[in-house]
């Protein structure tokens, strides 16, 4: 599955695909997680069952208040068995919002 933005051929401001591999699923973000497109990034997480979430944040570029809110909402709906690999930006953003201590944030 991919959610984006049509650039006209440029690249998206903001893309989410799944790929699912048994009972686990990866979901690679790019771009800018905002009001706009935190929801989408949700729904691309929790859309098909899975024993564990690998929620590939290595490309974000943007991380608002919206983007932190889906990530513990994900969270929620996969206790125990997520983890989150953050951009330099997205770690800075959990660091200030006080999340970077969770464990489902990765230490790499």
């Amino acid at each position: 599955m991919v959610a984006g933005v049509d650039q006209g051929g440029a690249e998206p401001v903001f893309s989410a695909t799944a790929e699912a591999d048994g009972g686990r699923l990866t979901v690679r973000v790019r771009g800018e997680v905002d009001m706009a497109t935190a929801e989408t990034m949700y729904q691309t997480a929790v859309r098909e069952p899975a024993e564990h979430l690998l929620l590939d944040l290595r490309r974000v570029t943007f991380f608002d208040s919206a983007a932190i809110h889906a990530v513990i909402r994900i969270a929620r709906h996969f206790p125990d068995a997520l983890t989150v690999l953050p951009s330099p930006q997205v770690r800075r953003v959990l660091e200030i919002a006080g999340l970077i201590g969770q464990p489902w944030v990765s230490r790499d």
